[in-house]
């Protein structure tokens, strides 16, 4: 599955050799956290790299590998519901959990490397990185390809399949709660998942991953990503530089949403375009320069 997703790269930036890469586990109370790391662990550079809706370690080793070549330690958990991680009753995974666990694993590399550390959010995975940094203190930089604030009606249109869903998925789901908040869904049943990227190959794979994108999630969950709001608001945010690396040609979540939240942000920050590139950035030239960030945070 990894060298599926690093084949949609372009050549050109597929590391030769590949770096080692190590499946390890790291236990977070009663969840079996599948956590992979590539690079050298004595790095002077530490990259937190988090997947969002559809997503998982495997998914993440196209831009892991570029920035384990390039001399980071990288460190990419399967986020409760994704991947190899192991939840009892998978069915009560909520998105609260997933910000806990993430500050908790932000706070844990902390205490273990005394060098930079950085975290690239993919996706979703960008607010997360945000909230995360902003909660712990514990990161020295933060870059988001997105930023998609659910409370956003404009954002909620664009997550939801069909768009009109966006507005009433909220309340809908407050009414489904009880017996049904368990119920597993398809992903692509409720998020416009097709959109994921403009490589129609990608788009197929994801669609067919069954430990990401073609699988499924719990009512419950949908429902408390909704009703999430960040830890520190962006207006009062004071935490690190943030990076905007947004996929200029991004036909799930546009510019504009991720711009909704960028704009209120009081920390330091910077906007780029990755020129060319769709929600799942593999093509040139936007791939090219999302690596150049990435190497430039562990330079800064």
């Amino acid at each position: 599955m990894h060298e599926a997703y690093l084949s949609r790269l372009p050549a050109d930036l597929r590391a030769d050799p590949l770096p080692r890469r190590e499946s390890t586990w790291w236990r977070w109370r009663d969840v079996d956290v599948h956590v992979e790391r590539a690079g050298d662990p004595g790095a002077p550079v530490r990259l937190l790299l988090l997947h969002g809706a559809g997503g998982h370690a495997a998914a993440l080793w196209p831009y892991a590998a570029i920035a384990a070549a390039r001399g980071m330690h990288v460190v990419t958990p399967d986020l409760p519901g994704y991947g190899r991680t192991r939840v009892p009753g998978g069915a009560a995974v909520r998105y609260p959990a997933w910000v806990a666990l993430v500050s908790d694993l932000l706070r844990a590399e902390r205490a273990r490397h005394t060098g930079r550390l950085v975290i690239v959010g993919a996706s979703m995975g960008g607010l997360l990185g945000y909230d995360a940094a902003t909660r712990t203190g514990a990161a020295d930089a933060v870059l988001a390809t997105c930023l998609l604030d659910p409370r956003d009606p404009v954002a909620r249109r664009h997550i939801a399949r069909p768009a009109w869903l966006g507005a009433v998925a909220a309340p809908a789901l407050r009414l489904l709660a009880g017996p049904f908040t368990g119920l597993r869904v398809p992903l692509r049943w409720s998020t416009n998942m097709r959109a994921i990227s403009n490589d129609p190959e990608l788009t197929r794979l994801v669609l067919r991953d069954r430990l990401g994108g073609g699988g499924r999630v719990p009512l419950g969950f949908l429902r408390s990503f909704l009703d999430s709001a960040p830890g520190v608001e962006p207006e009062r945010a004071s935490g690190p530089r943030l990076v905007l690396a947004h996929p200029a040609e991004d036909r799930w979540t546009p510019t504009e949403v991720s711009l909704r939240f960028f704009d209120r942000l009081a920390l330091p920050k910077e906007l780029v375009l990755l020129e060319g590139a769709g929600h799942y950035p593999v093509e040139a030239p936007g791939a090219h320069r999302l690596a150049e960030l990435i190497v430039a945070l562990g330079d800064a």
